[in-house]
């Protein structure tokens, strides 16, 4: 049984799927794409507040620096360090070689698979925003429930757009990693190699195995046009209208918060904020900075976070168990909560990880605030997913009406029983 029909029988979810269809359409048209830390994502932000001023106590528009390239901004350096080193092996040598591939894989690493600010600083600044509304409870604040969808829009992802997301992932994606990682395992044997023939030469200098060497040089170059294709994996200019990703996930929240206000529900003892950060798509800038701008405040008060992330792909309506390229595992207590949220609501989802990337409930994970990630987007991906393709009338208004059913439950779930391990 639904927990929000105990709150109220007169929750309008249609309409408020219609409120979010309509915004989300009036939003790519008349602003277009927001690419993170841009004139345009703050027109956004300052849409949804003057929305959220209408059934919120207090909204804000807090400013952040970040510097958007240095989440992709390293591939051309990687792609460079990987082809490099299949030359360097044969003609001069493979500890040079080796060298060269450990420092392709570090910003890949340390940037794209674990969102650290590695390289941010060789790329220009930005100002960026995170729109944040909080509806007050009627007495005192004793627990408090967060959700966050990121306002911004990737810019375009090239070769998902011309060839497919799942076509790119095999044909492109996978052969360039593999590439890189066969060549550094080439260089450290052509060290052994070497080392156990007097000293360390160049692959072609190493007569016992000039054989084996040759066929390992002839490998390196096939997968050269694959790493060679990653240059243009990206567009470096152009955003796309982001309809699904994420506005669909910022009105989700922001329906379920219009839902409580318009049927005149408001928790005794519970806040519930609605934050649409800035910057998600440029590695989770904006949860990152709302977490260190308020950190304190959220270990005051225990505290709840539920991010959402693309309704579009029913099918594939999913729980995040883990995140952050599988890293970090998300609170037990409140992914099992919106699990229950979705099965009063009438489905069965499973929990699911995020293996490559991340949402923004990783930055409250990763700050100890107990969190999960809650989204319907089929993970192949698809070929709208980050493309010019995702659209307003790509949009699908029933999945965006299950979101809100759900959210709704979740907050009504959260004031009435708390989550497991999130504490009064």
């Amino acid at each position: 049984m639904k927990i929000a029909l105990e709150y109220s029988d007169k929750f309008d979810i249609k309409r408020q799927t219609e409120y979010a269809v309509k915004g989300i359409t009036k939003i790519c048209n008349k602003i277009g794409p927001r690419k993170p830390g841009s004139p345009e994502e703050l027109r956004a932000q300052k849409w949804f507040e003057k929305d959220m001023k209408n059934y919120c106590d207090e909204t804000n528009i807090e400013a952040f620096t970040l510097h958007r390239q240095g989440f992709m901004g390293f591939i051309p350096f990687t792609v460079c360090c990987g082809v490099a080193s299949v030359f360097v092996n044969w003609f001069a040598s493979p500890i040079i070689a080796l060298v060269l591939c450990i420092l392709a894989f570090v910003p890949l690493i340390f940037e794209f698979l674990m969102y650290k600010q590695f390289d941010d600083f060789l790329f220009p600044k930005q100002t960026s925003h995170n729109m944040v509304a909080v509806r007050k409870p009627t007495g005192e604040v004793k627990k408090r429930i967060i959700m966050i969808g990121h306002s911004d829009s990737q810019f375009e992802w090239t070769i998902n757009y011309l060839i497919g997301g799942l076509q790119a992932k095999l044909l492109v994606e996978i052969p360039a990693v593999i590439g890189l990682v066969v060549q550094t395992i080439i260089a450290v044997i052509g060290i052994i190699v070497g080392a156990v023939n007097g000293g360390t030469f160049a692959a072609k200098d190493i007569p016992a195995a000039h054989t084996l060497f040759v066929v390992f040089f002839v490998i390196s170059i096939i997968f050269i046009p694959f790493e060679l294709s990653f240059i243009f994996f990206q567009s470096w200019t152009k955003s796309v209208p982001g309809a699904s990703d994420n506005l669909s996930g910022c009105y989700v929240g922001m329906g379920a918060i219009k839902a409580l206000a318009e049927a005149d529900v408001r928790f005794e003892n519970t806040e519930v904020v609605m934050i649409c950060s800035g910057s998600e798509e440029a590695g989770l800038r904006g949860s990152k900075a709302y977490v260190k701008a308020h950190l304190q405040e959220l270990k005051d008060v225990p505290t709840a976070v539920v991010a959402m992330d693309t309704f579009r792909d029913l099918e594939t309506l999913a729980v995040y168990d883990r995140d952050l390229s599988g890293t970090i595992k998300h609170h037990k207590g409140v992914k099992e909560m919106v699990h229950d949220a979705c099965a009063n609501c009438g489905f069965d989802v499973k929990y699911e990880s995020i293996y490559i990337g991340a949402c923004d409930a990783a930055s409250f994970t990763q700050a100890g605030i107990p969190a999960t990630g809650l989204a319907a987007m089929d993970p192949a991906p698809p070929r709208y997913y980050h493309t010019r393709l995702d659209t307003p009338e790509n949009l699908r208004p029933d999945c965006i009406e299950v979101g809100i059913e759900i959210m709704l439950e979740t907050l009504c779930m959260f004031d009435k029983n708390g989550a497991e391990g999130v504490t009064e």
